[in-house]
């Protein structure tokens, strides 16, 4: 019902979310037939579907690196996300985890439900990525080795400053960034992206992640792993538990907005790193997570529902990001929408709206000085009305066509076969 009512409020997410839904089970039958790379194809789809549905645009050889690349940062991640696994084993798991790529007989028993079955059968990937060319398992092995060094480092570290939190961010995202450059460069279709640029990349999508997961990182259990910097949170609160509360919504909320405008600093550098793409379907791999990023951020921002449930962008919103991106232009002109959404919602009161108000205007005047806004073609923020009655009729007629044909090509339960 509630995703009913979402297309009667937007319409014209109907034929988007259609076309999501055609492409995801499209990418579901593209599973290739051999068992460990079907393994990891299946596993893609059910860790992450949306990264698997960009996934798939790429080039065959470039998928599978990717695919790889993905699957492998994941088991890193859920030997570090795993709270119940005692310090003294986890960071030797962390640092030796380049070898145990190499290795199809290694597996670890940690995580729950999909991420356990990909740990428990970790096999099936050390495999696919023993078939990888040189170049791709280089890269690959580079950033585990990094990555798990750095993980193995904050698990006896909290996260105090904000250079804190820009090194965490490097090492869990920013590196990503700089691995998956390495990997388009290693494809022959892009040239290398410089590191900075790169780890801009990882460290925007990352914190956009750790302000939208307050809640649910909060209330982990055994124990939870919070990565807001104390010296941000502790300007607000003397525990960063105490914004799950309704009596410190104020605080909680401008702790928020600090965070916010913080990880606007990485947006100029992630345009121009989406700018300097040649090859379409690796651009569109960067650019949709990235649109969906600063659209996260602007839901967020301002919003006390961030400590009180999930603060997501509505399905139908990102099917149309999805189908629509598709250039430098589109790019651009979602970046400027959504800070213009977020510039509506900057309360002159707030201890730091004049530095969120500095940020957005860099922001727009990076965006203006493109020269690509008037060649756009998405639009993410609209503000003519959504309600449309022709609409909701043509709509309404075919929900009854496509009903009416699944239900005609239903057998009887007495039919034989």
């Amino acid at each position: 019902m509630g995703s009913l009512r979402a297309i009667l409020s937007h319409p014209d997410d109907f034929y988007p979310l259609l076309k999501l839904k055609m492409a995801a089970r499209h990418a579901e039958k593209q599973i290739p037939p051999e068992p460990h790379w079907g393994f990891c194809y299946s596993m893609l789809h059910k860790v992450s579907r949306s990264f698997a549905l960009v996934i798939q645009q790429l080039t065959p050889e470039l998928r599978n690196a990717v695919c790889i690349f993905y699957l492998v940062l994941r088991a890193l991640d859920t030997v570090e996300d795993d709270t119940s696994i005692e310090t003294d084993i986890k960071v030797p798991i962390l640092n030796a985890f380049p070898r145990h790529i190499y290795n199809p007989d290694w597996h670890f028993s940690c995580g729950t439900k999909h991420y356990k079955v990909l740990m428990d059968e970790f096999h099936h990937v050390s495999t696919a990525f023993l078939e990888l060319a040189k170049g791709y398992q280089e890269a690959i092995e580079d950033i585990t080795k990094r990555m798990g060094a750095g993980m193995a480092k904050f698990i006896c570290k909290e996260v105090e400053t904000v250079d804190d939190y820009d090194e965490y961010c490097h090492y869990v995202a920013g590196l990503v960034g700089l691995g998956l450059s390495k990997l388009f460069h290693a494809s022959k279709l892009e040239d290398l992206a410089s590191d900075s640029l790169s780890n801009s990349m990882g460290l925007f999508l990352q914190k956009t992640n750790i302000i939208r997961d307050y809640l649910e990182d909060i209330n982990e259990i055994p124990k939870s792993r919070m990565f807001w910097p104390r010296e941000i949170w502790n300007k607000y609160a003397d525990k960063l538990e105490d914004f799950k509360y309704e009596k410190n919504s104020v605080k909680a909320v401008q702790c928020l907005n600090d965070l916010v405008t913080n990880a606007l600093n990485h947006v100029e550098d992630c345009l121009i790193y989406m700018s300097n793409l040649r090859d379409l379907s690796i651009f569109r791999f960067c650019a949709i997570p990235q649109i969906m990023a600063i659209g996260t951020l602007a839901l967020c921002y301002n919003n006390v529902e961030v400590f009180r449930g999930v603060v997501k962008m509505r399905r139908g919103l990102t099917a149309k990001i999805i189908d629509r991106t598709k250039t430098v232009a589109d790019v651009y002109g979602a970046f400027f929408d959504f800070s213009v959404m977020l510039k509506a919602k900057v309360n002159n009161n707030d201890p730091n709206a004049a530095k969120t108000l500095s940020r957005i205007e860099a922001i727009q005047k990076t965006c203006k000085e493109s020269g690509l806004l008037n060649k756009r073609s998405l639009y993410v923020v609209r503000s003519e009305p959504m309600f449309n009655p022709a609409v909701i009729v043509i709509l309404f007629s075919l929900i009854c066509i496509i009903l009416a044909y699944l239900s005609a090509r239903q057998l009887p339960a007495n039919q034989p076969i």
